[in-house]
């Protein structure tokens, strides 16, 4: 029976949880009791509590999510992350991608990736992931369903 709660600051990389003695049992920020923790809740774990990207959570990105990974956290870099009344878009260098609930209307995401694994993201997807923890989402106070009428 787990009892023993563990605090974030002691287990940084990780969601808090409580010590059940052989594994923990993560709880909170989206986990299941009991569940392994995936790597983008790791990484978000880490990126939340640090409010910043520090060398070990850009290693934990690109870990998990390789070129993914990479082109993200340029994009965020970049400012590329924008968020209006009705979406959040990232700008790609050919076209613009409306994310919803991790999911996007790319090829990548479309063709790619394994819709039941919750570490197999976009690199739009990890941008708002990103972009969300850093605090380096552009809002824009205006559809993005009339600003498209004009791109």
């Amino acid at each position: 029976m787990c009892s023993e709660p563990v605090g974030v600051s002691e287990r940084p990389r990780l969601v808090a949880g409580l010590d059940c003695g052989h594994r923990t049992c993560f709880v909170g920020a989206g986990t299941i009791p009991g569940r392994d923790v995936s790597a983008v809740e790791q990484w978000e774990a880490a990126l939340a509590e640090a409010g910043e990207l520090t060398p070990g959570i850009v290693d934990s990105i690109l870990d998990a999510h390789g070129e993914r990974g990479a082109r993200a956290i340029e994009a965020v870099a970049e400012e590329r992350v924008k968020e209006y009344r009705d979406f959040t878009v990232v700008v790609g260098h050919e076209d613009e991608y409306v994310v919803e609930d991790d999911s996007c209307e790319c090829a990548d995401a479309t063709y790619n990736l394994d819709d039941d694994d919750p570490d197999q993201l976009c690199w739009h997807a990890i941008a708002v992931h990103i972009a969300d923890h850093v605090d380096a989402v552009d809002y824009h106070d205006m559809w993005y369903a009339e600003v498209r009428e004009f791109l």
